[in-house]
């Protein structure tokens, strides 16, 4: 009878073994997962740092950003969509910002609409893969309940709904209380609960806000490191969009201005979240991204600068297109490495699906594509060789290689939309700024033939698009 027991309590643990051995394996193996630190500039040209050729020339060194590209890859060919919410809806989805503005059976959204509850954004692919998410800044969106960070992926928030430029309402002289108009508040919410507002984001606030943008990330990443949790902190700082306005403890400390003050505030501010990683010993096991949205601010007192390049913001021109993209992951990515093949903002979101186990959505369009093996080395070339160009939700022209194609232009004063009756086409290497049209010399206008088949393709693309849902 002892025996019998005996053997049922053997089979019974070997039972319990072999069925706990599916669980073991089912379980993400978190500390083999790479942490993500994202840091997204607003309105940030690409000539501001050190290694494009600003830093110094600028009024302030970038000694921290700079080391990104020491230790990592740089891209000089690393572009975004020409405005703040089409390129955040772009990182946030991988699609092009147009994609999540269609519908069915009515004409696309507005421009700032943001992004609809049904895209799956870069929070909730990581979310998937077992990463704790935190962002920390401006979102520009979705600014109504239902539509915030933390409903679509982030565990917890800190910032702003919208743009900068807002923080000039609260202390505007002209300002109308009774016109129905809400000031912007400094924001928070975690998962699953309702965000709450905080101070009026003034002025005041204004200039210190990525200051408490850099040390709630701060505190959420040695958080995460505590719990042995892969993170995600993404960090989509405010300045340098208008107003520009330094924290007490940079302003005036340059003596070059106060766009130059934001610059040595913002490379403090980068160095202190590097030296966060470093200390925490993540270094090899952290993915850190410095980039920008797009170019400098469209309007004429801004102080923002594109380097060698054309244009601002809300135009199809390099200076609103092209921007500092610098990648850190020690012993998967080589240092020191330089590149001027195209690659996407939309290329974020299947990337860093790779190099995390994310899982990639079947069920829409992706327009991004896995960069990872360019980046590691594995692959000379960018997966990509052409991207397309929208301006709201006009398709302004295409990029293939080194050559670009305009079919319509844009006043630089009135932002007028120009419609040609030739093609603009322009040899990037040869006409960095985009003053003489390919189109005189009759030797290049081979060209017509591959840039006229992206342009093709994307449209049949977009024409088999259903769109997104309407709320």
């Amino acid at each position: 009878m002892f025996k019998y027991i005996q053997k049922v309590r053997d089979l019974t643990c070997l039972l319990v073994l072999i069925m706990s051995i599916p669980q073991v394996f089912a379980e993400p193996n978190n500390e083999s997962k790479p942490n993500v630190v994202l840091v997204l500039m607003d309105n940030f040209g690409y000539g501001e740092i050190g290694v494009y050729g600003g830093g110094v020339l600028r009024g302030a060194p970038t000694p921290n950003i700079d080391s990104i590209a020491a230790e990592g890859v740089q891209l000089t060919n690393f572009n975004v969509e020409a405005e703040c919410t089409p390129s955040r809806a772009s990182l946030m989805t991988g699609r092009y910002g147009i994609r999540t503005r269609q519908r069915k059976d009515d004409t696309p959204r507005g421009i700032w609409y943001g992004i609809t509850k049904w895209e799956i954004t870069l929070a909730e692919m990581l979310s998937g893969a077992g990463y704790a998410t935190g962002m920390f800044g401006k979102w520009h969106l979705g600014d109504a309940l239902g539509r915030y960070p933390t409903d679509q992926g982030f565990d917890e928030w800190y910032g702003i709904p919208n743009s900068s430029d807002q923080a000039f309402w609260p202390d505007s002289d002209s300002f109308q209380k009774d016109a129905g108009v809400e000031f912007t508040h400094i924001m928070t919410s975690k998962k699953g609960q309702k965000p709450k507002k905080h101070e009026v984001y003034g002025r005041a606030k204004r200039a210190t806000i990525d200051r408490e943008i850099t040390d709630h990330a701060i505190d959420f990443i040695k958080r995460k490191a505590k719990a042995k949790k892969p993170f995600f902190a993404y960090l989509p700082y405010t300045q340098t969009h208008e107003p520009v306005d330094a924290h007490p403890d940079f302003k005036g400390k340059t003596g070059n201005g106060s766009f130059a003050d934001v610059l040595a505030q913002t490379d403090s501010y980068v160095g202190e979240l590097l030296d966060t990683i470093d200390k925490l010993n993540l270094k090899n096991n952290t993915i850190f991204i410095f980039t920008s949205d797009n170019g400098r601010e469209g309007i004429k007192r801004s102080f923002g600068f594109t380097g060698p390049w054309r244009g601002t913001m809300f135009s199809p021109y390099e200076g609103s297109l092209r921007v500092p993209f610098l990648i850190r992951y020690p012993e998967k990515i080589p240092a020191k490495k330089i590149s001027n093949d195209i690659v996407h903002l939309i290329d974020i979101f299947p990337t860093l699906a790779k190099f995390t186990g994310g899982d990639i959505p079947q069920d829409r369009i992706l327009d991004g594509v896995d960069q990872s093996d360019f980046l590691t080395g594995k692959s000379s070339k960018s997966a990509r060789d052409s991207m397309v160009i929208y301006i709201g939700n006009e398709l302004f022209g295409v990029k293939w290689r080194n050559w670009k194609m305009l079919i319509k232009e844009i006043d630089e004063k009135s932002y007028a939309i120009l419609n040609l009756a030739y093609p603009s086409i322009y040899n990037l290497l040869i006409d960095p700024k985009e003053e003489e049209p390919e189109k005189f010399y009759l030797d290049d206008t081979w060209v017509d033939t591959p840039l006229w088949k992206v342009i093709e393709e994307h449209r049949v693309s977009i024409k088999k698009d259903q769109g997104t849902p309407s709320p």
